[in-house]
């Protein structure tokens, strides 16, 4: 038989990442898109004359983006394939060193998101010709170790090429993965600075326009109807509505679900959208930063069924939230990891599917009217419980956190977003905030990396260019990372960021304060007489530093300056700051659930001794789900 060659393109590695970057689309549901929105690049001698040549050379067909940091870049890669619903993403190029270890962290945040961004960083010299090159850490050990191996913790797929050959592979696995719905998360290949040049002969076939189908995959037939049987039996059964809700458009199934059954809606920060807020079944915030009203419900289930949730610390008040001794757990998930979770039955499968089959295995079921009944009341009283905190106290001098987010909230159109990761706001935002649409909010909370919200803002509004984007970051945040403002100037994004000053690190002084560790380190001080940090508080002109990015900034200190500053901030043809000081001690009440955070066993201070004590009741609390659901199945089969 005759052999025809293979036709082939003669390009460097750089130049082939591209081309091939370019031809990737994705699928779901009949529509099909281009999968990556661009590239992020800080430039150095690792991929100046590597990848940064390429991406000049298709500059026109494929957007370049200028970011100011390297870990702030993976944010926004992060920011931007959440609001693309994980199809969308972007890449990010780093020098080799310093500029590719600080892409780690971003890197850790969006594999613990489940969020897909693709990283290349760069690396030291494949020939080794040179000897040890700039930048690179040495190893006496092994000399194929370089510092971009650290990203083997944080990746969820990771590669290095040493020969133009291995590319062809590592792109398709990296596709794979990327668009994997229970496998995706960061996807680091590190690629040598001397390969990025190199030019090789690659199948011209590569470089074809090549669709990724990203599957519905349905559960089990036989654990569907295990899970069904459970849930018939409840007295009392609750949702908790995770973030795989949301990234498989499975709200409209959810409330239809939830409707048939009568069972209420918890949810997690990731889920939080995934439920109209004012939606009867709506329980509202469900865990550690939750509500009473919906963790009330939850102690008392003896059904618990899980949809697009990890069961995270925060989400299960560290094991003490399901105190009923007989609850029994259903698991809805695309990853098996999280499915057997709480030795629950697994629901292997797409949540908007699996949730249709398990509707129609329900069909007649529903909880007793009394119990829906008592589930709306908690709903309804919640609603009523935010209005009230949320009320501006005319009298008071200062907004609370509380009363700001709520002007804020009453201010945002329906398709608006928000977007906000550590600190305090997390939790009350989790609480209180009223979300117009399932992607209008974006709390990232599965890393809790503080200086994720004004990159991860910047990625949102790329995504969405025709929706607005609110950054909400607190002072604390802001310091460790604002930089990308610039990168939203420089786009011409027409985004709105709030720096809310609250004089410190608040979240930690809380929680420091109820660890008996005194707020110790939180609040921004001069070192005073005794050599503390009990001086003078410092004072930081945030307007001026923001003003210096080019953003254009507006001032507020009542109720009615934030409510002016924020529509001027929407009528800029810009990017818009919005400052604002709150009270630090303006707290409202808790969830009434606790969060694991261990406290000195032994100690000199009484304050840590007081909590010491409380921290050994909570433990007494804490359990270990390890009875399986199914055997109380076998025991309905034969009942």
């Amino acid at each position: 038989m005759t052999q025809h060659p293979q036709p082939t393109r003669r390009l460097t590695v750089g130049q082939a990442i591209v081309e091939f970057m370019k031809a990737q689309y994705v699928e779901r549901d009949g529509e099909t898109q281009p999968f990556f929105g661009g590239a992020f690049g800080i430039f150095g001698h690792g991929n100046v004359a590597g990848l940064g040549q390429a991406l000049l050379q298709y500059q026109d067909e494929f957007p370049y983006y200028q970011g100011r940091n390297e870990q702030g870049m993976v944010h926004i890669a992060t920011g931007y394939a959440k609001m693309k619903n994980r199809l969308g993403a972007l890449a990010v190029s780093t020098s080799i060193g310093p500029g590719a270890t600080n892409m780690v962290t971003g890197a850790g945040t969006a594999t613990v998101n489940h969020i897909p961004v693709l990283l290349f960083p760069s690396d030291a010299f494949a020939t080794r010709s040179t000897g040890a090159v700039l930048q690179q850490q040495e190893h006496p050990y092994a000399m194929d170790v370089t510092a971009n191996d650290s990203f083997r913790a944080v990746s969820r797929y990771f590669d290095r090429i040493i020969r133009p050959e291995q590319l062809a592979s590592a792109l398709l696995e990296a596709m794979r993965v990327l668009t994997s719905p229970a496998d995706t998360g960061a996807v680091t290949i590190a690629v040598p600075q001397d390969v990025q040049a190199e030019a090789y002969d690659f199948p011209e076939a590569l470089f074809s326009d090549r669709v990724w189908h990203v599957a519905r995959n349905r559960p089990d037939r036989a654990a569907v109807q295990r899970a069904a049987e459970l849930i018939r039996s409840a007295k009392k059964a609750v949702i908790i509505a995770g973030g795989g809700v949301v990234y498989s458009d499975a709200t409209d199934e959810l409330t239809k679900f939830a409707e048939a059954t009568g069972i209420g809606v918890g949810v997690t920060q990731a889920g939080k959208a995934s439920i109209a807020w004012d939606h009867p079944a709506a329980l509202g915030a469900l865990g550690s930063s939750g509500s009473k009203y919906a963790n009330g419900i939850a102690n008392e289930a003896d059904v618990v069924i899980g949809i697009g949730t990890r069961y995270t610390d925060f989400t299960t008040a560290s094991n003490t939230m399901f105190k009923n001794p007989d609850v029994a757990f259903v698991n809805i998930n695309v990853a098996e990891v999280d499915a057997f979770k709480e030795s629950g039955i697994p629901l292997v499968g797409d949540a908007r599917e699996t949730l249709a089959e398990l509707r129609e295995a329900l069909e007649g079921f529903t909880l007793d009217a009394d119990v829906v009944a008592e589930y709306e009341r908690a709903a309804s009283d919640w609603r009523a419980e935010v209005d009230r905190i949320v009320e501006v106290q005319e009298d008071s001098p200062t907004l609370s956190q509380a009363e700001m987010l709520g002007l804020l909230n009453a201010s945002a159109a329906a398709e608006d977003v928000v977007i906000n990761a550590a600190g305090s706001m997390p939790g009350d935002l989790h609480r209180l905030w009223r979300p117009g649409s399932p992607k209008g909010y974006d709390i990232e909370y599965g890393n809790s990396c503080m200086g994720y919200e004004v990159a991860g803002g910047v990625g949102a509004q790329l995504a969405a260019p025709d929706r607005r984007v609110h950054v909400l970051v607190g002072d604390g945040s802001y310091l460790m990372m604002s930089q990308e403002i610039m990168t939203a100037v420089q786009e011409h994004l027409r985004m709105t960021i709030v720096i809310v000053d609250n004089f410190g690190y608040g979240s930690i002084a809380a929680l420091s304060e109820t660890l008996g560790s005194q707020t110790f380190g939180t609040r921004f001080n001069e070192r005073g007489e005794a050599l503390r940090h009990d001086g003078r508080r410092l004072e930081v002109d945030f307007v001026a530093n923001a003003a210096s990015y080019g953003a254009e900034v507006f001032s507020a200190d009542t109720a009615d300056t934030f409510r002016k500053a924020l529509d001027d901030a929407r009528a800029y043809d810009g990017t818009a700051v919005v400052y604002v000081r709150v009270d630090a001690q303006g707290r409202f009440g808790g969830s009434g659930a606790w969060w694991d955070v261990p406290v000195a066993e032994v100690s000199t201070l009484e304050s840590t001794k007081d909590a010491r004590a409380t921290y050994e009741q909570n433990k007494e609390e804490q359990r270990l789900y390890l009875t399986q659901s199914a055997p109380r199945v076998r025991e309905l089969e034969h009942s």
